[in-house]
């Protein structure tokens, strides 16, 4: 759950630091340098950045009820991505679409399932060197 945060707070950084870069990858390069696009680009990062706050707080924390929580509106802000993605299909570039909505449903898939799995106390990992 923590790798899945980070990931989401690693993307969210970068739309926020590159808005054209994360643009680039869902609209054609000349809509991705337009003011509109490196906004939402940027809105974007802030959310994914909020998003996997959440969770690693809640992961910290060892809050079972509030990492679903955060890992479920992870997974609702990703489904939105790919309905987005869908809604403007025939718009979008032909690669950028499919590599978005593959990746949008994947992360919606992958956030659902683990907060559903998210149970229990939250294991706190441990180093054993088995030495002696």
């Amino acid at each position: 759950m923590a790798a899945i945060a980070a990931a989401r707070l690693g993307i969210g950084v970068i739309a926020a630091v590159r808005p054209g870069l994360a643009a680039r990858s869902w609209v054609d390069r000349t809509a991705a340098d337009g003011t509109a696009a490196l906004v939402f680009a940027r809105a974007l990062g802030g959310r994914d950045i909020a998003l996997a706050a959440g969770a690693l707080a809640a992961f910290r924390a060892h809050d079972q009820a509030e990492l679903r929580r955060w890992a479920g509106m992870g997974a609702i802000a990703d489904a939105v991505d790919a309905i987005a993605t869908v809604a403007c299909w025939s718009a979008l570039p032909k690669t950028n679409r499919l590599l978005v909505l593959a990746a949008a449903t994947g992360a919606a898939v992958v956030a659902t399932a683990a907060s559903r799995m998210a149970s229990g106390p939250i294991p706190t990992p441990t180093l054993e060197l088995g030495l002696g």
